[in-house]
């Protein structure tokens, strides 16, 4: 008799069973010893990792990997609402119902005024109803700027493009993308500046800073988003490298054995490969 292997769970688990899953884990008599020691601070390093493993999904095309990804994702919405539940904060229930009525609240020309719909994008309607509801809040009691509420725990670039934005919206912006240009150059040379006048590390780290900062104002005024041009270049970065590595393999040998001319010869021919097939791609696409 052949063995076939163990019986293929037919059964397709929801939401539902997803929380009953993470309250077994979390069980301090019966849960995993590792689930039942983790905190929120512990977890949320975990959060924005999944985050970027999502979004690096979508950028590669994978479908699988997104939807495997996108689970990873919720996992860490219901492991904080685990947690909060646990302190009586709030359950997982609340955290859907939050939302839901947000979107709801946030789109009056969906659910209340078809007639809206069209001037929406235009109104300031959105900024106007979150606005309202910061005021409900009582968050305009604190020290009034429109800058307070940009997550400090953003990724650096996107935190920038995102206080820019919040200013250009009151005014405060250069009024075409060439003059920004003119400020990275001039950015640009006091870097250099602090450079070759030796100037402690701290200050190059601050010159540093101006020139990425100013960076992103050019994404910005150009409507790249940093982040995501980053990673292209970073995804490129590693096919380049790649390549002599693999040339080099070719030949029984590493980049350890290679000089910087030689592998600086096998990234421009990586280059111009790169080139011709892009080349080749988008001839293909005219025929």
């Amino acid at each position: 008799m052949t063995d076939t292997g163990p019986p293929v769970d037919a059964k397709t688990y929801t939401l539902a069973d997803l929380l009953v899953v993470m309250a077994r884990l979390r069980d301090p008599e019966t849960g995993c010893p590792w689930d039942v020691k983790q905190s929120f601070e512990t977890i949320a390093p975990y959060t924005i990792e999944e985050a970027y493993e999502v979004a690096d999904a979508i950028m590669r095309g994978d479908m699988e990997g997104l939807k495997d990804e996108l689970g990873d994702l919720l996992l860490q919405v219901v492991y904080h609402a685990e947690l909060a539940a646990e302190l009586g904060s709030f359950s997982f229930d609340d955290v859907a119902d939050a939302i839901t009525r947000k979107m709801i609240r946030r789109h009056p020309h969906v659910f209340e005024d078809p007639t809206r719909r069209d001037a929406f994008l235009g109104s300031g309607l959105w900024e106007q109803i979150k606005a309202e509801e910061k005021a409900e809040r009582g968050e305009a009691t604190d020290p009034v700027s429109i800058l307070n509420d940009v997550p400090v725990g953003m990724p650096g670039l996107t935190r920038a493009a995102k206080l820019q934005k919040r200013a250009a919206d009151v005014g405060f912006d250069w009024s075409e993308v060439g003059l920004i240009i003119g400020k990275v150059e001039e950015e640009l040379a006091e870097l250099k500046a602090a450079i070759a006048e030796g100037e402690p590390q701290e200050r190059i780290a601050d010159e540093f800073g101006d020139v990425a900062f100013v960076l992103a104002n050019v994404a910005r005024h150009l409507g790249v988003n940093p982040e995501a041009a980053l990673r292209g270049t970073n995804a490129k970065f590693i096919r380049r490298f790649q390549s002599i590595e693999a040339a080099l393999a070719a030949q029984g040998r590493s980049p350890q054995d290679a000089d910087l001319d030689e592998m600086d010869r096998l990234w421009n021919a990586a280059k111009l490969e790169e080139k011709a097939d892009k080349q080749d791609a988008s001839s293909g696409k005219n025929e």
